[in-house]
């Protein structure tokens, strides 16, 4: 039998090539052929470059190719709206990469390319979506252009107005995703347009404000695709799963096939030489088991100086080890990569914790922390990679969302999934202060509730580890997904 050839195509940015890359070791697993193909703007920031030289040389089995591609006309449009551009700005070199291979037999899409579906249909290949965040979200951003049909716009109702999505608890207003708020935004239009067209359905763009209209575009382009594959396993989030499966996302649309094939996550013990190993982790070596806390906030994840000093307050007061990850606060990343942590942070601090505490300028590896023995807690900006690794790990989880739909991860993740806490405080880019820091850390590291907090988060991975096993509900998932693929390209024909 020949072997099978897929392209995955992601996004711009390291969130969304990370767990790409995943999808990309896990089709090798399947003894499959894997191309990425990433986009290289003029403009591509150096964390990217640097995230793509470590992934392609950690993973020799996976071929990566870069693709030139020119940056928006637009530069000072919303980022939504320049990623978009830059996308399908990339199409014409994206069209004759792959009329350069022998055969491609499906290209798999971030959620943000979606004008890559021209491309597919043009050449006749099977397009399908890979949804790296939680399925929850995937029903939220499914049904939106149906909800705003006959709803006001998020930004005209009360922030603590709950709204109501079909699968997932009630969301605060205040935590949805900032850019699909405004039903008149340009930006939401074309989001709510991407995964309309995603999940097959047709719908309308009637709306005027320039972010929601690149957020409807976006939605609506989605629903175009063959399927959708899912970071995600069924066990976590049956609702939504229910929800998306039966169609009522999308009401009076023909159903898209969903198939939820996580966790895709390096939950590997990565065991190396003394040079090879980060210095965090020779530190980790000599903590107790379960007693640190570590803080990590993402790729893009920065607090202004005011903030850093109230969480550095709080660590403090705890009394509690931590490893904390730093960068430069958001006004200084251009000039200032390097964060200057004697003035970011309170007089005195690193001197008066470096018994109990380290802190990290820009980067650990994440992956390798989160399974450390010695780590308790994690501190995270929701982030779905982030929070499969913590469940891999078994690890509870302090929840501090920061940007994108982080915040609507964090009420899914409190109050259905029961694996994290919340604190309080960060509504909006609002001052978490030392005080809620330091309570919050306290009840994950010595409360009753941390106990059973870690009882649901050891649950929960073996849920997981049952899900990814040979007969698996997530294996299952993707030999559903390799026989739909094939009996598809059975009846349309693939480009050979």
């Amino acid at each position: 039998m020949t072997t099978k050839t897929f392209v995955l195509f992601p996004s711009l940015g390291v969130g969304h090539l990370n767990p790409m890359v995943e999808l990309a070791k896990h089709l090798r697993r399947r003894g499959l052929g894997v191309i990425v193909a990433v986009i290289d703007p003029p403009n591509n920031d150096a964390m990217s470059a640097d995230a793509m030289a470590r992934l392609a040389a950690g993973n020799p089995s996976v071929t990566f190719r870069i693709l030139p591609a020119p940056a928006s006309p637009d530069p000072g449009a919303h980022h939504v709206k320049r990623n978009l551009d830059t996308l399908r700005l990339a199409n014409p070199v994206l069209r004759e990469f792959l009329r350069s291979l022998p055969a491609v037999d499906a290209l798999l899409l971030d959620m943000f390319c979606v004008d890559a579906l021209d491309v597919a249909a043009e050449l006749a290949i099977p397009a399908y979506f890979f949804f790296p965040s939680p399925a929850s979200v995937l029903a939220v951003f499914s049904h939106l252009p149906y909800y705003y049909r006959n709803a006001p716009s998020l930004r005209e109702m009360d922030k603590a107005a709950l709204i109501r999505f079909p699968g997932i608890p009630p969301i605060r207003n205040v935590d949805m995703l900032a850019t699909v708020k405004d039903k008149e935004s340009e930006t939401t239009k074309i989001r709510l347009y991407q995964f309309k067209r995603m999940m097959e359905g047709k719908g309308v763009l009637d709306k005027e404000s320039e972010t929601t209209k690149i957020r409807l575009y976006q939605f609506k382009r989605m629903m175009e695709g063959k399927g959708v594959l899912v970071n995600s396993f069924d066990w976590l989030e049956p609702k939504a799963l229910k929800a998306l499966a039966a169609g009522v996302c999308v009401p009076n649309e023909p159903k898209q096939r969903v198939y939820f094939i996580g966790p895709l996550v390096d939950a590997r013990k990565k065991v190396g030489s003394g040079a090879e190993r980060h210095a965090c982790l020779a530190w980790l070596d000599a903590q107790p088991q379960r007693s640190v806390v570590f803080l990590c906030f993402g790729s893009q994840g920065a607090f202004p100086e005011a903030q850093l000093k109230e969480l550095a307050h709080g660590l403090e007061s705890s009394g509690h080890r931590f490893l904390w990850t730093v960068r430069s606060p958001p006004e200084e990343q251009s000039t200032s990569p390097e964060p200057d942590l004697e003035r970011l942070l309170p007089a005195g601090f690193l001197e008066r914790t470096k018994g109990r505490g380290m802190v990290v300028k820009n980067w650990v590896p994440q992956a390798e922390v989160v399974q450390h023995e010695a780590v308790g807690a994690f501190v995270t900006h929701c982030g779905w990679n982030s929070t499969l690794e913590a469940i891999m790990s078994a690890l509870p989880m302090i929840c501090w969302p920061l940007y994108a739909e982080q915040a609507m991860n964090k009420v899914i993740m409190v109050e259905e999934m029961k694996i994290a806490v919340s604190l309080d405080g960060y509504e909006e880019g609002g001052l978490v202060k030392a005080e809620e820091v330091e309570a919050k850390v306290r009840l994950v590291m010595e409360a009753e509730e941390g106990r059973k907090l870690r009882e649901r988060l050891v649950e929960t991975r073996d849920m997981a580890l049952d899900a990814i096993k040979e007969a698996g509900s997530s294996e299952v998932a993707f030999d559903e997904f390799m026989r739909d693929l094939e009996k598809s390209s059975l009846e349309n024909g693939v480009r050979s």
